[in-house]
């Protein structure tokens, strides 16, 4: 938290009673939201709980009031809520990929250029203290596994992790080589580990076999890492203001939007997700040009015409995908055909 001064605690008196399934809905009909069949309004508060579903009721309300706008029901709610569900899935896969490709990018670069223990050595690191923090993980990591009970295996159904075989195989050097160290880091742990890197042209190089710049590379990375999180926490993700946003590509060698226009420019317009998107179908038309990850997104928001983009951070209220995306045409409910 730093020298950042706490905000002043409010001085009421909280005393709003728990209410039953029942009471939840038939305050969700006083309140103008029209719903048709109770019964099933009571079973999805049930499955999902009222103060997870409540957020999604906020833009259907009347400005200034917890009334609703007139004409809107359940139905338009739920709707916001199940594209917001699929949206953090494919989001996450797509994160994931990334994931996947950048801690390989990594691990290439940093052994080969330095190395099978480069990560043990500060003189790679701008901020030696966050080294040794990072350096003290590992070998807590270590230690975690020598305490642990052996692992079971089970012939070619089952075998040890590669931490597990290091461990119990080499004494020296006393921490494993760094493509094992690497698998086993959070996403955070592998953005800040490259945020630390000394030297530029690394963090460079890294970036290049990922088809995007240094820059954009440390930019990018902090936000997926927040919008990972999210979806990990099953957090809204479609309206989230993220406190963070990704950097614009200004190099004509990075893929991104024909109209760059159509992201907003004003700072809190850009921490929303748009942006982020663009960002995911730059790096996986790089690293995985088949990917049909656009096209599935396009087909998601097609199918829920009714969720207000604006707060993605859409500049215009419509969505401007990469050309990868309108290569393919997809029907609701069916796979991607070739257009």
């Amino acid at each position: 938290m730093g020298s950042r001064v706490p905000r002043q605690r409010g001085v009421g008196v909280y005393d709003k009673p728990p209410l039953g399934h029942a009471d939840l809905v038939a305050r969700m009909q006083d309140r103008g939201l029209v719903i048709p069949d109770v019964g099933r309004a009571e079973r999805y508060v049930r499955s999902i709980g009222y103060y997870r579903l409540s957020p999604y009721m906020i833009p259907f309300r009347r400005a200034g009031s917890d009334d609703f706008r007139s004409g809107v029901g359940f139905d338009d709610v739920l709707d916001l809520y199940v594209f917001d569900r699929k949206l953090r899935l494919l989001v996450l896969d797509a994160v994931e990929r990334v994931e996947v490709a950048v801690r390989s990018a990594l691990t290439d670069h940093m052994a080969q250029a330095h190395g099978a223990f480069w990560y043990a050595d500060p003189t790679h690191f701008r901020d030696v203290r966050r080294h040794r923090d990072f350096v003290t993980t590992v070998h807590d990591d270590c230690a975690r596994q020598l305490l642990a009970k052996p692992e079971q295996t089970d012939g070619a159904l089952m075998h040890r992790s590669a931490l597990e075989h290091y461990l119990m195989t080499y004494g020296t050097p006393e921490l494993p080589p760094s493509w094992i160290v690497m698998e086993r880091l959070t996403l955070g742990q592998v953005e800040r580990l490259i945020g630390n890197l000394k030297r530029r042209a690394d963090r460079t190089a890294i970036a290049k076999s990922l088809g995007i710049n240094e820059p954009l590379l440390v930019s990018w990375m902090r936000t997926f890492v927040r919008v990972r999180n999210i979806c990990a926490h099953h957090g809204r993700l479609w309206n989230a203001v993220l406190g963070v946003s990704p950097a614009l590509p200004t190099s004509p060698s990075v893929t991104w939007l024909a109209d760059p226009t159509a992201i907003a420019h004003s700072p809190a317009r850009r921490a929303r997700l748009y942006p982020v998107l663009v960002a995911l179908q730059s790096l996986l038309s790089t690293l995985s040009p088949g990917s049909s990850w656009a096209q599935r997104l396009k087909a998601l928001i097609d199918e829920h015409p009714g969720v207000p983009l604006v707060a993605m951070g859409v500049k215009s209220g419509e969505v401007v995908y990469l050309p990868s995306a309108e290569t393919v045409r997809v029907t609701p409910g069916q796979g991607p055909s070739r257009a």
